[in-house]
């Protein structure tokens, strides 16, 4: 069984920062990619920031430049640092992991519990 475990959501002022982060843990022999997605009320679920084992980077376009993705592989653990928050931001952030459990599988993908982020006055 893999688990994923996210952190460091809340409530921030417009302007503000936010740091999570989503541990990866259980089985595991490799992962590839690691993102952050979220999901607003009402809205579909959207990809915010996506990052590959090898470090390349991809943002959408309504975060470029305010958050940075990064992760730790020794720790299997992907980050998200958010900056000039916006309320347009507030929604619940997931994290996913393409994780392989065995050294013979394919790569399968999990997902976090999901953390709340809110950014109101």
């Amino acid at each position: 069984q893999v688990q994923l475990v996210e952190s460091g959501g809340g409530l921030v002022q417009p302007g503000g920062s936010l740091r999570l982060s989503c541990a990866a843990s259980g089985s595991i022999v490799s992962i590839n990619a690691m993102g952050w997605y979220r999901q607003a009320p009402g809205k579909e679920r959207e990809l915010v920031a996506d990052i590959g084992s090898g470090g390349r980077t991809n943002y959408a376009h309504s975060v470029k430049d305010r958050f940075t993705i990064s992760r730790d592989n020794a720790k299997n653990t992907v980050y998200l640092q958010m900056n000039s928050l916006k309320p347009d931001d507030t929604a619940v952030y997931y994290c996913k992991a393409e994780v392989a459990q065995y050294s013979w599988s394919a790569y399968y993908d999990y997902w976090g519990q999901g953390t709340q982020v809110t950014v109101s006055s």
